[in-house]
């Protein structure tokens, strides 16, 4: 009777959050008749254009039950993580990072509540903001301030990626070869979501990103000014300073302003709060430049080149940002992060002048392990599986079978950028598939993530291009 109860419950409040859309305005149908919305291969992809209001309506009116729901999973994790309540967090996010977001995100972000509300699913500014600004709340805030509380809980885990970049006599044809993808705890994969966005001002940009962010966070890009880049987290990394700007902010005003590498990299700076501590790595297609920015509170790490690679997996490069601001050993070959590099390495030299897009999305999927020195899928090989490892590296990072490691892929070239499109890969980008209710049965101490997570079917490869067709 319960259960009973419980879906006429939510079927009442389904009825009630549709039965409160109201029709749109004339203006309101215009906006969203210059939008565009499918769903292929796992992914949705989204089009946006015109001023911030504009296309954060489009934004919000298209995915209003993507939001929703993604919404819905981002607050049961957090008061799991930390018992606190989501609205807590809201709060304390409006004091601190509402005021410091520029007057253009911050209209987009009204869009979205606006068009959300038009869908008949009610949110906030201070909500969406929040949202927007989870990885360095959840991340970055949040381990400093629960120890103000005398709170015994774990540091929630950091998302994790594992990219490389590369040019000159690296790659097939001289040009640049991207490849990037996103690792983090399984029931952030909500949705991958492409985001194509035509701003009235600044460039255009293609990029992953989640349902009602205005930004990437997973930070795989590409945008008209011929700029392409991704990250990967500073492992072990734990500098936050509330007073300056969220790392939202500053990446979105960057690929949306910036024409150049240097320019990209001063926006990046420019108030820094140490929020979701990344390893940039940047291309341009115009001049087949790549560089890396390792971008700390106290310290920053910057190289330029035009011949040569760039890789990341989440351990610092930069001596005084490893030393001084991290807690990771560098020569600890049972750490996913130096297991990654290592593999890197080998990759890089081994395939030296013949690296591609063909190349790069197998290297994507690689499960070699280069501590058991053997193929074996699990978090030390870069494309990670966490939820394979019975005895889990560095215990005191991550529970052994966490659903945690690698839910996508994506790789770009020159050439592609410069027709404004990539390949991506939703799910493991092996292809293994990942199913929720097996790994709950198998797993029953992570019960509490029933209804969070979902599954991940093998997906293909498959072709994105800006205000691209079905």
């Amino acid at each position: 009777m319960k259960t009973i109860a419980r879906c006429a419950a939510l079927l009442l409040a389904a009825w009630l959050s549709a039965a409160a859309a109201a029709p749109l305005t004339q203006e309101q149908k215009a906006w969203v008749a210059r939008a565009a919305r499918y769903e292929k291969n796992g992914w949705i992809y989204l089009h946006i254009e015109g001023e911030a209001r504009q296309r954060g309506f489009q934004h919000g009116y298209l995915l209003a039950k993507e939001i929703a729901e993604t919404l819905r999973v981002l607050r049961e994790v957090w008061k799991h993580q930390s018992g606190m309540e989501w609205e807590w967090l809201v709060e304390k996010s409006k004091a601190m990072f509402t005021p410091k977001v520029d007057s253009e995100n911050l209209a987009e972000i009204d869009g979205i509540v606006e068009g959300m509300r038009a869908a008949g699913i009610t949110s906030s500014r201070d909500e969406i903001t929040a949202y927007n600004g989870s990885i360095e709340l959840v991340g970055y805030w949040w381990p400093k301030e629960k120890n103000k509380l005398e709170a015994k809980a774990p540091d929630p885990p950091k998302q994790s990626c594992s990219s490389f970049i590369a040019t000159g006599s690296m790659t097939a044809g001289g040009g640049i070869v991207l490849a990037h993808n996103t690792m983090s705890s399984y029931p952030d994969a909500t949705f991958g979501l492409i985001l194509d966005i035509l701003p009235a001002r600044g460039f255009r940009l293609l990029m992953q990103s989640l349902p009602g962010w205005v930004h990437s966070g997973s930070d795989f890009f590409l945008t008209s000014a011929g700029l392409i880049g991704s990250e990967t987290t500073i492992g072990g990394f734990s500098g936050f300073d509330e007073k300056q700007v969220p790392e939202f902010v500053r990446m979105r005003r960057a690929i949306q302003d910036a024409s150049s590498i240097d320019e990209w990299v001063s926006i990046m700076k420019r108030g820094n709060n140490g929020g979701y501590a990344n390893a940039w790595l940047i291309g341009d297609i115009n001049t087949n430049e790549i560089a890396r920015l390792e971008l700390g509170l106290k310290y920053i790490g910057f190289e330029k080149k035009r011949d040569g690679f760039f890789i990341g997996s989440n351990i610092a490069e930069d001596l005084k940002i490893l030393r001084l601001e991290t807690d990771r050993d560098d020569g600890d070959i049972r750490l996913s992060s130096v297991a990654r590099r290592v593999r890197w390495k080998q990759l890089m030299k081994q395939h030296a002048g013949k690296i591609d897009v063909e190349l790069a999305k197998r290297f994507m999927a690689d499960h070699y392990d280069t501590y058991l020195l053997k193929e074996n899928p699990g978090s030390r090989t870069l494309c990670a599986h966490w939820e394979l490892d019975a005895e889990s590296p560095g215990s005191h990072l991550y529970a052994p079978f966490r659903p945690l490691g690698t839910y996508d892929g994506k790789v770009v070239d020159s050439k592609m950028a410069k027709q404004m499109s990539f390949v991506g890969r939703w799910g493991a980008a092996c292809g293994l598939p990942f199913n929720a209710a097996q790994f709950l049965e198998a797993h029953p101490q992570f019960d509490w993530m029933t209804g969070l997570l979902k599954d991940r079917p093998t997906q293909p490869w498959t072709e994105f291009r800006a205000r691209s067709q079905k």
